[in-house]
């Protein structure tokens, strides 16, 4: 018996939440006593596992597979855990593990916990602490399938080096022509900047920036910060931004250890989305919006004084400390 991971990636490389997963199943594995395995499609270079304690690998090298399908995907994954014997299986919380969690857990006739925050409290019975009511509060949930799925919350672990002997295997499932009826003709990609889905600090904008000529504002304090840039829905319902910068409970759920809200007010659907991050802080010119309510730290004032500023003062501090 093993603990199985999928250990997402793209373009061939690792996703920072394929170490997160790792590090998280790394620890479940010891209170089990039993080892981890990793599941990874089309990635090339496998051995960076080995320092967040993945033991084996099952390499998946599929052209067929080189576009995100989540019955495929999900039918891969299910083939590796049966093959492994894996009786916990640990999935991410990003937008293509949210689809194929429910779809693994049906074909193992499993159990789902999902927004798991932690190492589960208790083995047997297996219990685990989950964010629930759009992470206002956390309720505790027992899995009593003999197959348990677990959905880790992003950053709710984090990265723990635990370096391991990695053996690596070559996997070819089999595949179903049926879960290819839908083709995928082109996918936009953004290079040279940091994702959502990996960064660790998002700047995001909202309606009070008053159009997309003012977007350097955002883009600026990111670049200093080393930062994902995000919008508000409004935002990207006016076309100022793509809809995959959308962040929010109707967009991308964020959990980053910052994220700085410059002119959002702070609907509840944005705030449900972002609420798991660690320090929130929120510049805007009314003393009345919603967000200030649940910022760690708030700016009252103009946007287009402020944020230039404080770009200002962090290229500063940081030509005088490199």
């Amino acid at each position: 018996m093993s603990l199985l991971i999928y250990a997402e990636s793209a373009e061939g490389k690792f996703k920072k939440v394929a170490f997160e997963l790792a590090s998280y199943a790394k620890k479940v594995a010891e209170s089990l006593g039993t080892s981890v395995t990793a599941v990874t499609i089309n990635t090339a270079d496998v051995s960076e596992l080995s320092k967040y304690g993945v033991d084996k690998v099952l390499k998946v090298s599929n052209d067929k597979l080189s576009s995100f399908n989540a019955k495929a995907y999900a039918d891969v994954i299910k083939q590796a855990a049966q093959k492994e014997g894996a009786k916990v299986i640990v999935l991410s919380s990003t937008t293509d593990s949210i689809y194929l969690a429910p779809l693994v857990t049906v074909g193992l006739d499993a159990g789902y916990a999902s927004n798991v925050v932690g190492l589960p409290l208790s083995i047997s019975p297996f219990q685990v602490k989950r964010n629930a009511f759009s992470n206002k509060a956390f309720n505790i949930t027992e899995i009593s399938t003999d197959v348990k799925v677990v959905g880790l919350a992003k950053n709710s672990y984090g990265l723990v080096e635990s370096n391991s002997s990695l053996s690596t295997e070559d996997f070819s499932p089999s595949l179903n022509d049926a879960d290819f009826h839908v083709k995928v003709e082109s996918v936009e990609k953004v290079t040279g900047k940091v994702t959502i889905a990996d960064a660790e600090v998002v700047v995001s904008g909202g309606r009070g920036l008053k159009g997309p000529e003012n977007w350097a504002l955002v883009e600026d304090l990111a670049t200093v910060l080393g930062a994902a840039t995000a919008c508000s829905k409004p935002v990207s319902d006016l076309g100022w931004r793509p809809h995959s910068e959308h962040v929010g409970q109707t967009g991308k759920p964020v959990a980053t250890n910052l994220y700085i809200a410059i002119g959002i007010s702070g609907a509840i659907q944005h705030i449900a989305g972002i609420n798991s991050s660690k320090v929130k802080v929120v510049i805007n010119s009314d003393p009345e919006a919603p967000f200030f309510k649940v910022a760690d730290y708030g700016v009252v004032g103009d946007a287009f004084e402020i944020v230039p500023k404080l770009t200002q003062k962090l290229k500063e501090f940081k030509a005088q400390n490199s």
